[in-house]
């Protein structure tokens, strides 16, 4: 990294860093059903209830949600201003996100600290940002009908895309981190090794759509035992009804949940595989430090996995277990980086 786009790396790192945060408090507002306390949107945002007839006002909004008249009619003012303040929270970092993106880019530019190219891709990044607004809106309003829960759909896109803001933006960083850094030249087949890393990449976003899917439908619930489900290791639950789809995709919390356990299997198998080849290899350097972190991380992510279930998923342990499966995204985000570095011995 040059001493001339140290500022800039910093600021797409605070960038991660808060979007890392954003996600905890989403998981947290997620876990505490406080997502459909707020039942308007704007993209400005406006300010909280400062006073008690602020809060009345709020409080006859929620009143007249599906979501009160259905699961919380017994609810006081008190009870609404502890889910109220978790949305508020997680919708005014959103757009100090946007801020610290917005200010940041207009000032390198005036600094001239951004070439052609990196411009180009600050601008994709606040488009993404903005993106993820509406979707969150979006994922809102779906919850604002007569079903008072938000769709799973719409749940594992704003998931998906807030991991994909961060990816990008992640890896912008490594581009200049790494700018000067020079090739590593190795005896084995490049494109098998990063082929295999990107069939586990799809792997690991297809058991993170999942988890949202299990997140979205409380599927969690449906079997909080571990190792088999209820009595049996393929209940007979997951074909409760005659399609596929709606067995394993939009309606049964057995087949969702089945699904996202036995993907996390393969995820176990993958990375230990992906291991064992590593050291057979003699990879070396920030690759090997890169896949010896995903190992441990895995680990830890079966293990919160598996205590999240047979605990019924407490919000602790389910923030922590979203928090594992950011990292093992991050994880391998820079493995794939560090692997298309490698250049092939002549």
């Amino acid at each position: 990294m040059n001493s001339s786009s140290r500022s800039v790396v910093y600021w797409l790192l605070i960038g991660c860093g808060l979007i890392y945060l954003m996600l905890i408090v989403g998981a947290i507002t997620r876990l505490t059903h406080s997502g459909l306390s707020m039942t308007d949107w704007s993209p400005t945002g406006s300010l909280p209830p400062l006073n008690e007839a602020a809060w009345q006002v709020e409080f006859g909004k929620y009143q007249q949600s599906p979501e009160y008249q259905i699961m919380n009619s017994h609810f006081t003012i008190s009870e609404f201003k502890s889910i109220y303040w978790w949305e508020y929270i997680h919708r005014f970092i959103g757009r100090f996100i946007g801020l610290v993106f917005f200010i940041g880019f207009f000032y390198f530019l005036i600094k001239k600290k951004l070439d052609k190219k990196l411009i180009l891709r600050c601008i994709i990044l606040m488009a993404l940002g903005a993106l993820q607004g509406l979707i969150g809106w979006w994922m809102v309003k779906s919850g604002l009908s007569k079903n008072p829960a938000v769709s799973h759909y719409r749940l594992a896109v704003h998931l998906m895309n807030a991991f994909i803001v961060f990816g990008v933006t992640f890896w912008f960083a490594l581009e200049l981190i790494y700018t000067s850094s020079k090739s590593v030249h190795v005896n084995f087949s490049i494109k098998k090794w990063k082929n295999i890393l990107y069939l586990f990449l799809v792997v690991l976003v297809l058991q993170i759509v999942y988890g949202a899917f299990v997140a979205g439908l409380k599927a969690g619930l449906a079997f909080p035992t571990w190792p088999k489900m209820g009595e049996q290791w393929i209940p007979n639950e997951i074909n409760a009804y005659d399609s596929f789809f709606d067995n394993f995709i939009d309606k049964n919390k057995a087949g969702i949940q089945f699904i996202h356990r036995y993907i996390a299997y393969i995820v176990i198998l993958f990375v230990a595989s992906l291991f064992l080849w590593a050291k057979q290899l003699e990879i070396k350097g920030a690759l090997l430090k890169g896949i010896q972190l995903l190992l441990i991380l895995t680990g830890f992510q079966f293990l919160l996995g598996v205590l999240t279930l047979i605990y019924h998923v407490p919000v602790s342990l389910g923030v922590l277990h979203q928090t594992g499966a950011f990292c093992m995204f991050a994880t391998t985000l820079y493995m794939i980086f560090h692997s298309n570095r490698l250049r092939q011995n002549t």
